[in-house]
């Protein structure tokens, strides 16, 4: 009878571990179901074998563990009453009806006992290997989740990251490291010296305590580059090394120069304003009596200075406001053709200087910059044309890529020269006596504004000044330099 129970509990066992390893619903149910099938072979065992003396029973103080260890809640003492009752009863049956010794009562008391300390402790166990293993999950789920963050942070950092082994290889690098070095890939395994022997040369230097902790030299497109070397506290001992592109910092240099002098500009242009004003009225005055030649000479003069005068501080206190931009999906050339008929009728020209070449387009702009980034450009184009049929050419072709569009304005001048190409955008540079020298500036500070770009382009007659900007989606930039879309 002991083989065949025993065959009938391998049975009961094997089919209890195939539904748990397919079937994982009502765990519990599944659970409670194998350790009642437990307890009720044990203690016909424990029966056969003549009681809690044969030692069987002690077999389910295994069975209670594991179930106590994975169990929940009340269940785990649930448990352990029924393994105790069943070697009660199965040893009170044996001692009333089989002959049991009756003081191994105690004996399977003290067994019961032992049920309920094993149960309980096993799930205290339980509970501490679940917490602890519920912690690790967390922990390495906030782990991965910093790591995440911190390569998203080094990617899309403006300067270069590398991080270098201390024999000299590339472990890893970011893309603006990788575009600086000419790196096609994320460079890992390649030796430093091979793409840049002057700042492996550096590094080693720097890692003897006998070298300058910073570095200037040329990177793979030409530009100059300034790296910095710093230790970290990984078990491989890397270095990181920063990048920094020095003609980038010059370049922010050179806005919070241009910040704080517009600022300046813009409190002295008010207070210029208003005496401004009371200038340009007297001479109003003056004129309306009746003087001679030489005083209307003067007061030409007057009333031409003044009028210069006010331009400047317009396009001054015009700095300040170039940053509020409401872009708008514009159709440039129904645009560009009220402007150029707005244009010609406020500088009283004759039709045709000004020449309008478009085809349906589109433009993300602000209505008001775009008016006032074309007026300068057209004003700065006439100023240096012949000013005959045709002097001032505004075209709009087809797109150029993808999203982006393209106006240019032609002017049959001179051109800019070589050694001014550079600077005609910096503000209060001018080669012409009327001009304020903020009308580029301003205009290329406009397009930036609403996502654009103003270039000098090369020309074979006159300068040619393109302004390429989206003609689907209308993109503004954010404080760290990327686009948004508005």
């Amino acid at each position: 009878m002991m083989y065949g129970l025993a065959g009938a509990y391998l049975v009961a066992t094997s089919t209890g571990l195939l539904l748990a390893l397919h079937w994982h619903h009502r765990f519990n149910y599944q659970l409670s179901a194998q350790m009642m099938v437990d307890v009720a072979v044990y203690s016909f065992l424990t029966l056969l074998a003549g009681g809690v003396s044969s030692g069987l029973s002690v077999l389910l103080l295994v069975s209670l563990a594991a179930a106590s260890l994975v169990g929940r809640g009340r269940l785990v003492l649930f448990y352990a009453a029924m393994a105790t009752l069943g070697i009660l009863l199965t040893q009170s049956y044996g001692i009333a009806s089989r002959g049991f010794d009756s003081s191994t009562i105690v004996q399977a008391g003290l067994i019961s006992a032992g049920f309920f300390a094993t149960a309980i402790l096993a799930r205290l166990l339980g509970q501490r290997v679940m917490a602890n293993e519920d912690l690790a999950r967390r922990r390495g789920e906030a782990l991965d989740n910093q790591i995440l963050i911190s390569q998203r942070v080094v990617e899309r950092m403006q300067d270069g990251v590398l991080i270098v082994t201390p024999g000299g290889a590339l472990s890893r690098s970011n893309p603006v490291a990788r575009s600086m070095l000419g790196l096609a890939d994320d460079g890992s395994g390649i030796e430093l010296a091979e793409r840049a022997p002057k700042l492996a040369s550096a590094l080693q230097a720097w890692g003897r305590e006998n070298g300058a902790e910073t570095l200037q030299f040329t990177g793979a497109d030409g530009r100059e580059l300034r790296a910095r070397f710093e230790r970290t506290a990984s078990s491989h001992g890397e270095v990181l090394v920063f990048l920094d592109d020095i003609g980038r910092i010059k370049e922010r240099a050179q806005q919070l120069k241009l910040a704080s002098l517009g600022r300046l500009t813009a409190s002295i242009a008010h207070e210029i304003r208003n005496p401004l004003s009371a200038i340009g009225h007297a001479g109003e005055l003056l004129r309306e009596e009746r003087r001679g030649e030489m005083q209307d000479r003067l007061l030409r003069i007057l009333n031409d200075n003044v009028t210069r005068l006010d331009r400047i501080v317009r396009d001054i206190l015009e700095l300040g406001r170039q940053n509020r931009a409401e872009p708008e999906l514009l159709r440039l050339d129904e645009f560009c053709a009220g402007f150029v008929e707005h244009f010609v009728a406020a500088e009283n020209l004759s039709p045709g200087i000004v020449v309008l070449e478009a085809r349906p387009q589109n433009l993300c702009f602000d209505r008001s910059h775009l008016h006032q980034v074309l007026w300068n450009l057209v004003s700065n184009a006439l100023r240096h044309s012949s000013k005959g049929p045709g002097a001032v050419r505004i075209e709009l072709g087809r797109p150029v890529a993808e999203g982006r569009v393209e106006l240019h304005v032609i002017d049959d001048g001179p051109g800019v020269p070589e050694n001014v190409r550079e600077q005609i955008f910096e503000p209060f540079f001018t080669t012409h006596t009327l001009g304020t020298g903020l009308g580029l500036f301003i205009a290329r500070e406009l397009c930036a504004t609403n996502g654009a770009s103003l270039e000098l382009a090369p020309s074979d007659a006159g300068a040619r000044f393109v302004v390429a900007g989206r003609n689907d989606t209308c993109l503004l930039p954010e404080p760290n330099g990327a686009l948004a879309a508005n």
